[in-house]
């Protein structure tokens, strides 16, 4: 980590877990942009050019598998992977976990979770996705009794728009009441990890009409 002019500890190597998703592409760029270093992880070394042209530094691991070598020298993690359906506990939850494991294990006490609207109770959510927002809610309780400084966001039904930058946010939104471009996502993972007001913390985002900054600044303060 190194410090600014203002004396805040900035963190320079992320490691952003499921870079190669939608949301994941859009935190390698941001972070790229910012020069820092962003550690794309994707599980194909076929996965690795696309995101060098991104700007990031590819890093091939497996979360079901050993990530040891991926949290090495990081400073901070972004959890952005998803399963798509395919392994839902093994990747949204045991491999959540596994990341977890490993931080804690190298030193990395910064870690910011993607997890879901609905999450804080699945039995409720569509029955396509009670697994999922099962999944979600385990790994995220494991998070949150970890020793981590971490903060979690879930976010509502996600699009493709281009991001306007400006959100709404709180401990909890109405479901299905909005939903929110994949890019203001990225934007509020990046934002949060550096923004002490909201370690610790979990909310829900949806599209609004409040800057990311300002937007965090009161869930920190609430």
């Amino acid at each position: 980590m190194a410090a600014t002019g203002k004396g805040m500890v900035v963190s320079q190597s992320i490691l952003i877990a499921g870079s190669h998703g939608q949301v994941g592409q859009h935190v390698t760029e941001l972070l790229a942009e910012s020069e820092r270093t962003a550690r794309a992880m994707v599980r194909e070394e076929s996965q690795t050019d696309e995101m060098a042209a991104l700007g990031g530094e590819p890093v091939v691991a497996d979360l079901t598998d050993d990530v040891d070598h991926a949290v090495e020298g990081c400073d901070a993690i972004v959890f952005a992977a998803g399963s798509g359906g395919e392994d839902v506990y093994g990747v949204d939850r045991d491999g959540a976990i596994n990341l977890i494991d490993a931080a804690g294990d190298a030193g990395v006490d910064r870690f910011v979770m993607l997890s879901s609207m609905g999450a804080d109770d699945p039995e409720a959510g569509p029955d396509p996705l009670r697994e999922y927002l099962i999944a979600k809610a385990e790994a995220d309780e494991y998070l949150r009794n970890s020793d981590l400084e971490y903060t979690i966001v879930r976010p509502g039904e996600l699009t493709n728009e281009p991001g306007t930058g400006e959100i709404r946010a709180a401990d909890g939104l109405e479901l299905g009441d909005g939903d929110i471009p994949r890019e203001d996502v990225a934007r509020t993972l990046v934002a949060a990890i550096d923004f002490e007001p909201v370690y610790g913390e979990t909310f829900e985002i949806l599209s609004g009409d409040r800057s990311i900054e300002d937007a965090l600044e009161a869930v920190g303060s609430s």
